[in-house]
């Protein structure tokens, strides 16, 4: 059985559930508590070099970064399919999901918010402004991703089925409520949360269905 190091509010371990539960894939859950700074101590240093989650244990080997471990189960549990089948399908899938793991996740994830608090000298609402202004951008960018396709059906991302590009979005998208990121302009991207929702896969990998969500 695979085991999962994640923590239930974290959006980069909230896409890997969904993946895992849309795959059918069981996996031992282990909690790594950020908010009381579990991911800094040694022992999880041990796990993780850069003691972030997730981290996917294989039996064989552990595997870091949520980008790597979504293609790793791509790759390994083709079935079913989370990219589509041609190559600008695939480019497309992996740009929406790349906007938010490469230009929106990582300016706000824990570390560069507690940086601008602590180097900068930032309040919560400094903070927030900066939260807010990563996550329009992005939102902006998918938004008008979703509307110039005319083959999308509503409700997903590309295509007609979840890919990982909705995986990567419902996850960014319950962060960025979570920080109070005004989503009315963006009703494409809302849609598609909202039925993603109803998907059984994505509604077990949800933070408040998480075994460490009351703790």
């Amino acid at each position: 059985m695979l085991t999962l190091y994640n923590f239930h509010a974290s959006s980069t371990s909230y896409r890997t559930r969904i993946v895992l539960n849309y795959k059918n894939i069981p996996y031992e859950y282990i909690s790594v508590r950020l908010d009381k700074a579990e991911h800094l101590g040694r022992a999880y240093g041990e796990i993780n070099p850069m003691r972030g989650v997730p981290t996917l244990d294989t039996g064989d080997a552990r595997l870091y970064q949520s980008s790597a471990i979504i293609e790793y189960l791509e790759e390994v549990y083709p079935d079913p399919p989370m990219l589509p089948n041609d190559p600008l399908g695939r480019a497309h899938v992996r740009a929406i999901a790349a906007i938010v793991g490469s230009d929106m996740h990582p300016v706000n994830n824990l570390r560069i918010r507690n940086m601008l608090r602590d180097a900068y000298k930032q309040d919560a609402d400094g903070v927030n402004t900066w939260i807010h202004l990563w996550n329009r951008q992005g939102f902006e960018a998918i938004e008008a991703m979703l509307r110039s396709d005319k083959a999308r059906k509503p409700g997903f991302c590309y295509g007609s089925s979840a890919t990982i590009a909705d995986a990567y979005l419902v996850s960014h998208v319950f962060s960025a409520v979570r920080f109070k990121t005004d989503m009315t302009p963006f009703p494409l991207i809302r849609t598609v949360v909202e039925n993603c929702e109803r998907i059984e896969a994505f509604a077990k990998a949800h933070p408040s269905r998480q075994p460490d969500a009351a703790q």
